[in-house]
């Protein structure tokens, strides 16, 4: 893993919930993790990871995402068995 996706990893698990997470550098992350990244319908992003499965939409017209969004995905990286 690079510097860069253990830095949006922090972001990630960092308390208070950030709002300045861009998408993208969580995507990157999840695909350096092994992920595997699949685009639903409309904003839709299904991931799977360590057998574990979630659906989170893409933020727009935003590029970061939302402090809801970003709980979800720091329980989908617990569960997976993924902290910082």
């Amino acid at each position: 893993m690079q510097k860069k996706h253990l830095r949006t990893l922090e972001a990630i698990f960092a308390r208070p919930t950030r709002s300045n997470v861009h998408w993208k550098g969580i995507e990157n992350l999840l695909i350096a993790l092994g992920a595997e990244v699949s685009e639903g319908s409309g904003s839709r992003v299904r991931i799977a990871l360590s057998g574990v499965r979630a659906v989170f939409h893409r933020p727009h017209p935003e590029k970061e995402t939302d402090k809801g969004a970003l709980v979800s995905m720091r329980r989908f990286l617990e569960e997976a068995g993924v902290k910082p």
